[in-house]
């Protein structure tokens, strides 16, 4: 039986208080959604939501993108029954930036992460980044102010996007081992500059890239990954090559996205120029 068999086989019956959060949402008939959800053992699944849009529906103040939730649904079919819903509080809302960062993960997600392909550590990874975002900027004013004062540190935003996406990659089987070069498997030396190449994997720079890591760097991030706390690890290893980090995460999730520039990062430029 295919590892998909056996999640969908596990998931027929009913499963209880499972953590989950809403990654996207539309329209089923007049009164009811169909979810795409990422749960901690389950993976990403698709839910409907039955009578959620009625005004007297349970479900309607509580399934939103980037909250924690507690589910519990059954059924064997692609489209499973969400049966209840907790909201398990912590944070509110994200607004501007914040939020569009976080709707920028749930799209990575919908794009990358195949059905029912559970990863523990990825859903931590995101749960651990969902909350960075909220406390981070909690509110339009809060976020400039914050902007101002950490304009010579590296954000703290970013930097848990990059570790994100580095967790996304590594889990999904598309970041090669970042301790030598892909090709001649070649150890990396400090102080000489790598670049990650889609389909490439990491190889020695040539004059014409335009961002770089050095060798340290990327053995310091290979490091984080390989440890027991691997997303707190990153956080500290992606703010030391924020930038180039950025550049180099950009092409090769876009590459395996099939896109030049994903939806949310198109919104946020189209904000950023009102």
């Amino acid at each position: 039986m295919t590892k998909h068999g056996y999640a969908r086989l596990v998931t027929s019956k009913k499963i209880t208080d499972e953590p989950a959060y809403v990654l996207h949402r539309y329209d089923w008939s007049e009164s009811s959604l169909i979810l795409e959800v990422l749960t901690r053992h389950h993976g990403r699944i698709a839910l409907v939501a039955k009578g959620a849009k009625k005004p007297s529906s349970n479900f309607r103040p509580i399934l939103l993108p980037l909250q924690p939730l507690h589910i519990a649904f059954g059924g064997d079919a692609e489209i499973r029954t969400l049966r209840s819903s907790e909201w398990m509080g912590g944070h509110v809302m994200p607004t501007g930036e914040a939020l569009m960062s976080g709707y920028y993960l749930n799209e990575l997600l919908m794009r990358l992460l195949a059905r029912d392909d559970p990863h523990p550590a990825l859903f931590d990874a995101y749960a651990l980044t969902v909350h960075i975002i909220a406390q981070e900027f909690r509110n339009p004013s809060e976020e400039k102010a914050e902007r101002t004062e950490k304009s010579a540190t590296p954000k703290v935003l970013e930097v848990a996007l990059r570790a994100f996406e580095l967790m996304l990659l590594r889990e999904i089987g598309f970041l090669p081992t970042l301790k030598s070069q892909t090709a001649n498997l070649a150890n990396l030396q400090d102080d000489t500059a790598y670049v990650l190449v889609p389909e490439g994997g990491l190889r020695a720079a040539h004059a014409e890239d335009r961002s770089s890591l050095k060798g340290q760097q990327w053995l310091l991030l290979q490091t984080a990954l390989d440890s027991e706390a691997p997303f707190s690890q990153l956080l500290q290893a992606c703010s030391a090559c924020l930038q180039p980090l950025k550049t180099q995460l950009r092409t090769l999730l876009h590459y395996h996205c099939g896109v030049s520039t994903l939806k949310t990062r198109q919104m946020m430029i189209d904000l950023q120029n009102l």
